[in-house]
């Protein structure tokens, strides 16, 4: 029997369990109520593994992407967030586990269906337009199914969402890369897919066109519906679009969440720093918290003599110009010489030397909303965000 005509005739016996992959919806200030966990599966991979010759590129991935829900993959260069997009895709053959799409199972270990009859939109970081076809031909390409009449109608629908329908008979070559993306993601909406996946869509255009791209990108998927799996790079892009983050390292899963969750409650400090800039402290612990130049931090869970990492976000420091700050109690605040100051636009980034209270100096830095450029040389008082300081082990080698 073929075996892709086997697999496309296989239907999941049952969803993945309740609650599997999700987790409790936060902000800022913690849990948000009202919000459940993934109800209907659009898009599953349950234990996926791939290697290319000895090198493990997925590891043992199981994910769940809900109906409507975009979903980012993130993570540095060669982690194997493409390649596990690719094996959701049928583009990449399956080597281990299961995928499955609106409950049908399209690969396991008995056959595959092709990519072509698994009812998912693609679009490619190159975008892999057909330049000898105009913007119209292009997106009415997979619609081959439909009466011309109800093709070019649909065609011209997508178009309009993404705000090409005046270009529809120019051609490829004569289009800007951002207006090339908008062309491309409208012929992956076109035919009205169930999971729509996105290979690093936007890294090829500049960052002014990025940001009003992936903008508009974000409104057209909501607008939508389609279950939404986006591989990226840019952890800031990752934020800006996705409900949920898989951040992965190495072929596996290091967290997943939503962005707030991955921010403010980073699992590892690879996790933490992947996310922004931090500061980094290295200490012991003694007595349930480690000592910092900026104070005592709790360390919970830790044993006493323990080396651990203290990773403390930009923001988190609050500065204060020394001559408008006043002793507190019978205690001074933390002071720190400021090294240099730079404004970055919507924030200011400011240099800090402390001491580090072992004849020692340590390299700090500062992220001030607005302008707040102290003179270089001067003091200024620094106050802590516990919230945003987070304990971690101490890497090998740390």
């Amino acid at each position: 029997m073929d075996r892709s005509a086997n697999a496309d005739r296989r239907i999941a016996g049952e969803t993945a369990a309740e609650g599997q992959g999700a987790t409790v919806p936060l902000d800022a200030l913690g849990p948000v109520p009202g919000k459940g966990a993934v109800t209907i599966e659009a898009l599953a991979l349950d234990r996926v593994s791939h290697r290319y010759g000895s090198a493990i590129a997925v590891d043992d991935i199981s994910l769940t992407i809900g109906a409507g829900e975009i979903l980012c993959l993130c993570g540095p260069s060669g982690c194997g967030k493409s390649s596990l997009l690719r094996i959701a895709a049928g583009l990449e053959a399956l080597q281990s586990g299961t995928v499955r799409i609106g409950g049908r199972v399209v690969a396991d270990p008995s056959g595959e269906v092709p990519a072509e009859r698994r009812g998912i939109g693609l679009v490619f970081q190159d975008y892999a337009l057909f330049p000898h076809l105009s913007v119209m031909q292009n997106v009415r390409f997979g619609l081959s199914g439909l009466p011309a009449g109800k093709q070019r109608a649909r065609a011209l629908e997508v178009l309009a969402q993404v705000g090409m329908a005046d270009y529809a008979d120019s051609f490829p070559h004569h289009l800007s890369g951002g207006q090339q993306q908008r062309v491309a993601l409208a012929r992956a909406l076109a035919p009205n897919p169930a999971v729509l996946l996105l290979d690093e869509p936007f890294s090829g255009l500049d960052a002014r066109l990025r940001e009003q791209v992936r903008d508009e990108t974000l409104h057209v998927l909501k607008q939508n519906g389609a279950a939404t799996l986006l591989v990226t790079h840019d952890p800031e892009e990752a934020m800006f679009l996705a409900d949920r983050i898989a951040l992965m390292r190495a072929g596996r899963i290091v967290q997943l969440g939503d962005p707030v969750d991955l921010y403010t409650r980073p699992a590892d400090g690879f996790a933490a720093s992947f996310f922004g800039e931090v500061n980094r402290i290295v200490g012991k612990v003694a007595g349930g918290g480690v000592e910092t130049p900026l104070g005592r931090i709790p360390a919970a869970g830790f044993a006493d003599g323990a080396e651990v990492e203290v990773l403390i976000r930009p923001e988190a420091l609050k500065l204060t110009p020394i001559v408008a700050v006043a002793p507190v109690g019978n205690g001074m605040p933390n002071l720190a010489r400021v090294m240099a100051a730079r404004l970055l636009g919507r924030t200011s980034l400011i240099h800090l030397g402390m001491p580090d209270g072992t004849g020692g100096a340590v390299h700090l830095h500062s992220r001030m909303p607005g302008q707040f450029l102290p003179p270089e040389e001067s003091y200024v008082s620094v106050a802590l965000d516990p919230r945003q300081a987070f304990v971690f082990p101490l890497p090998a080698g740390g």
